[in-house]
């Protein structure tokens, strides 16, 4: 720090010079820089597990149906699907051909996030032949 002398008035003047502190500033924060390890992120994948004893999946080569329970439970064709599951159903389907109708049978009371997930599951898959089965349930809504 430099001190010097003011004016003609003969009072001193303070004037601190920080050019070293920023000088000392900016070497630490390049050290801290350097040292800082680099975070690597993570991708964390559930895997299938082979099974080995798959059985080939219940697809009617004319029509299948989801149906959407009230507890979440999404049924291909009666039996209960995860959203991978039914995904791989779909992609399955689309590959036949003639391509199977698909029916979708949400119950009222299902929640609509549940059913949001299952169409946006088959318009990824690019299901063409789909028809919704129970509309007039939802009358009295």
């Amino acid at each position: 720090m430099a001190m010097s002398t003011g004016g003609a008035e003969g009072e001193p003047m303070m004037d601190v010079n920080t050019t070293p502190l920023i000088d000392v500033m900016l070497v630490l924060l390049i050290m801290f820089i350097i040292t800082i390890p680099i975070q690597t992120h993570a991708v964390k994948l559930d895997l299938p597990v082979d099974t080995g004893d798959m059985t080939p999946p219940p697809i009617d080569p004319v029509k299948n149906k989801i149906v959407v329970e009230p507890n979440g439970t999404i049924l291909w064709n009666g039996a209960p699907v995860d959203p991978v599951t039914l995904r791989q159903y779909l992609d399955i389907t689309t590959t036949m051909t003639p391509t199977p109708e698909l029916h979708l049978q949400p119950h009222p009371q299902a929640r609509y996030e549940v059913v949001d997930q299952v169409l946006a599951i088959t318009k990824r898959a690019n299901v063409t032949a789909m028809g919704f089965v129970g509309n007039e349930a939802y009358a009295n809504f």
